[in-house]
């Protein structure tokens, strides 16, 4: 076949991925290569269930490409640097992975020089952004296909498909969807559908098996979590999954979000996340010791702007390579130790430890003692630091 009947899917094995390779080969009469891609949410089992799946279906093609410490180092690492949760709560589980899959796919579209793309993302959400924005940019002239969007497909309508090509899968739609990656877990059911209801116990992934309270040292090193509990890791993934291990059976890091999606409305979804909630709670607190007013102030604001731009699909702007530089930076004091007590459903960081404490016994001690300071130099400074605003009341008295 000529490459410009290649087609590369973005691939997980659900519903909609599945008709996509079904409706691309047999009704758009194209080659089929099929692309998953792990960060960090598959197991090689899971993995090799999925692949199987799709040589059933037929394709030309699978592959799986394990993008897991790929995501770390060009995404998880700054929404740490940044302290990034959304709305101050969710730690972009699904939004930060979507855009280093997209990535992925489109290296396997240079790749394989297919002349289109496809993926399974439907009109609703904000995936479909995503995807396409990241295809737009580095695919130029590359055709992006979305079946299940462009035909407006129900679930009954593509079962009804799939079941007259002869697809034997598991049709019945789970209660709860579930979405697992490094940096999170997302849920989604009937509760997120509306605005009042909370996520039953059952719907979460991980269910509370743990019970009393644990302590644990966190150690970082500029920023990275490199040491949990005296146990040191290399690679930072590393330490992420082994915190994940021990926090999420205590149920902390679970709740619900909700937000403005790309597209205007709102939208609501739940997740569990004990490994990044307790790290960047963590590391913020390592960071009010360590940084000097300033720099917490112009971090928060290009944290927060940076956040935002990932969750609305836009990884590839240059600025974000800007405002990464920024962050980096600023972590070159940002080692140290955090402690944290671990509780069913609930996490405390007690306190730090560093070589870089800016509040040092040195210097003074707040509410008590100073010793970098006299009394008259303090007078002075309060008589200045205040002139302007003494000036505009004494001018203006007689407007009050």
């Amino acid at each position: 076949m000529s490459t410009k009947s290649k087609v590369v899917l973005a691939y997980s094995g659900g519903l909609d991925t599945t008709y996509c390779a079904i409706y691309l080969a047999k009704l758009r009469n194209l080659e089929v290569h099929a692309l998953t891609v792990n960060t960090g949410g598959f197991s090689q089992q899971e993995v090799a269930q999925i692949g199987q799946r799709a040589k059933e279906l037929g394709v030309a093609s699978f592959h799986c490409v394990d993008t897991t410490k790929v995501y770390y180092q060009t995404c998880i690492k700054y929404l740490i640097f940044g302290n990034v949760l959304k709305n101050a709560t969710y730690p972009l589980s699904v939004s930060a992975e979507r855009m280093v899959q997209a990535i992925a796919v489109a290296e396997h579209v240079q790749k394989t020089g297919a002349a289109y793309v496809a993926h399974g993302s439907t009109g609703a959400g904000n995936d479909q952004v995503r995807f396409d924005m990241v295809f737009q940019s580095m695919l130029p002239g590359v055709e992006i296909l979305t079946p299940i969007r462009d035909l407006r497909l129900s679930r009954e309508e593509e079962i009804a498909f799939l079941r007259q090509h002869g697809v034997d899968m598991n049709f019945e739609k789970a209660q709860y969807s579930i979405n697992k990656g490094l940096w999170g877990t997302s849920v989604g059911g009937r509760e997120t559908l509306g605005s009042r209801d909370y996520l039953p116990e059952e719907a979460w992934p991980t269910p509370v098996t743990e019970t009393g309270t644990r302590r644990l040292e966190l150690e970082f090193e500029k920023g990275e979590l490199h040491g949990v509990d005296g146990k040191h890791f290399r690679n930072p993934v590393e330490a992420i999954q082994h915190l994940q291990a021990i926090a999420q059976p205590y149920g902390v890091g679970r709740d619900i979000h909700v937000g403005d999606t790309i597209i205007g409305i709102k939208g609501r979804v739940g997740f569990e996340a004990a490994a990044p909630l307790i790290i960047i709670k963590a590391h913020h607190l390592l960071e009010k010791h360590v940084l000097t007013k300033w720099q917490l102030y112009w971090k928060d604001q290009l944290s927060a702007w940076y956040g935002n731009w990932l969750h609305e699909g836009q990884m590839l702007d240059p600025t974000m390579r800007n405002i990464e530089k920024f962050l980096e930076d600023s972590q070159v004091t940002v080692t140290g130790k955090a402690f944290v007590t671990l509780q069913p459903y609930r996490f405390t960081i007690t306190g730090i430890e560093s070589p870089h404490d800016l509040m040092s016994s040195r210097f003074g001690s707040y509410g008590e003692m100073n010793k970098g300071w006299t009394g008259d130099d303090v007078k002075g400074f309060a008589k200045i630091f205040g002139n302007q605003s003494a000036i505009y009341h004494q001018v203006n008295a007689s407007e009050k």
